[in-house]
């Protein structure tokens, strides 16, 4: 791609899109979490507050960038840096919960620091002493990674036409990004590139660097505050110690893959979780008793009953795959081999299948229970199963089947990949 090229892709972009927002440099420290049991009280605390203008964000598009400011400064987007360079190291199901937590207030919120987890979990696995040292650092102190990894036009999606190539004694960065999830908000921008060996290579950018172009153009009926649209590097250029090698990460057993994935399996279980408590908080308020029944209140409508308590069980269902997930996730941190990796990418596809699932069952009950009056704009109602749809096109639950099947029947172990 010439450089004319690349000024006309980011000048299409930036006609579909606005301009990214204005991100303020970090103030203060943010807040050092010592315990999984600190971790999990904070996003509680939280989800509380960004519960409160989810409906607002997704009819409005808002992006939530006030919130993302608390969410990280709280501290939770540090909590899985390792112990020995000052982080709390917390569990893999005290990441996955309080992923589950944030997302049952607004999943948005919830998927934005996905990518960012990912990438701390390559800099744990790949990177060098002084790397992990120096962002390490930075993200204790509240500097937030940002995603620019999936590419559109390309055969599949993890195809990468973006390329980091040495020119003129300098390494620079040239391509465009799509699904940009977390970096409208990020202090570091972490792209995905090919380097003259083909080996594809994740790339620390910081924000402000020249060349590098973030559009705020995402435009999906689901999700709708993620900021996941375009990112575009012109002869960004780069040092040597900003590049990490991706490859290498699956060129063994690691619990890479897996992790990627608990994080997007808990932003499901989490939106199943919000819709089944919308439920239950709506239609005891609102909804109305069919006219051939003779009872004075919508619940004790016996097929609501019935209803509510079949969501119930599936999202509980969810909730027990996503802990047991985790635990599985921590046994491969600790002992990292084929069989221990392997049991925890099937177990977080399990998870992943099921609670899409259950997230997509109980937000469509949501409005079957709510009855026409639950399908006004003003109530917001509609979000939980456009969020949980959209999200879960992130890689196909079809796919999940095949893996778990085979492990199962054939004992045949998934691929390693950031998708199982």
């Amino acid at each position: 791609m010439t450089s004319d090229d690349r000024t006309l892709h980011r000048q299409a972009a930036l006609v579909a899109g606005r301009p990214a927002p204005h991100i303020a440099p970090r103030r203060q420290p943010a807040h050092r979490i010592s315990s999984d049991a600190e971790a999990i009280a904070i996003a509680h605390d939280l989800a509380k507050d960004f519960a409160a203008g989810a409906v607002a964000r997704d009819r409005e598009r808002k992006l939530p960038i006030a919130e993302i400011e608390r969410f990280s400064q709280s501290g939770l987007w540090a909590i899985t840096v390792p112990k020995d360079y000052g982080g709390a190291g917390v569990s893999t199901a005290t990441l996955a919960e309080v992923t589950a937590i944030i997302s049952a207030a607004d999943s948005s919120i919830g998927q934005i620091p996905q990518n960012h987890f990912y990438m701390v979990e390559a800099l744990r696995l790949a990177g060098t002493e002084e790397q992990k040292a120096h962002y390490f650092g930075r993200i204790l102190d509240g500097d937030r990674l940002g995603n620019a990894f999936t590419e559109i036009g390309t055969r599949t999606p993890v195809d990468f036409k973006t390329r980091i190539v040495a020119r003129d004694g300098k390494l620079l960065l040239n391509g465009q990004k799509f699904y940009a999830t977390g970096s409208l908000f990020a202090h570091i921008v972490v792209a995905v590139a090919k380097d003259d060996r083909e080996r594809v290579q994740i790339v620390f950018i910081d924000r402000a660097t020249p060349g590098l172009a973030l559009i705020d153009d995402w435009s999906s009926f689901g999700q709708r505050s993620t900021g996941s649209g375009t990112v575009t590097f012109d002869d960004v250029e780069v040092s040597p110690f900003q590049v990490v090698d991706h490859d290498v990460v699956f060129e063994r057993p690691t619990p890479m893959g897996p992790l990627a994935q608990i994080v997007h399996a808990a932003v499901q279980v989490g939106i199943a979780r919000g819709a089944l408590a919308e439920t239950i908080s709506y239609v005891r308020a609102y909804a109305r008793p069919f006219f051939e029944l003779d009872i004075e209140h919508g619940y004790e409508d016996p097929h609501s009953i019935h209803t509510v308590g079949d969501v119930s069980i599936r999202v509980h269902a969810a909730n027990a795959l996503l802990v047991r997930a985790g635990h599985l996730l921590d046994a491969a941190t600790a002992e990292p081999n084929d069989r221990t990796v392997a049991a925890a990418s099937i177990a977080v596809a399990e998870v992943k299948a099921y609670g899409t699932e259950a997230a997509q069952l109980a937000a469509n009950k949501l409005i079957e229970l709510g009855g026409a009056r639950s399908t006004l704009e003003a109530y917001g109602l509609d979000r939980f199963w456009r969020n949980a749809r959209t999200h879960s096109l992130h890689d196909p639950v079809r796919w999940k089947y095949h893996h778990i099947g085979n492990y199962y029947l054939n004992g045949l172990l998934p691929p390693r990949h950031g998708a199982i």
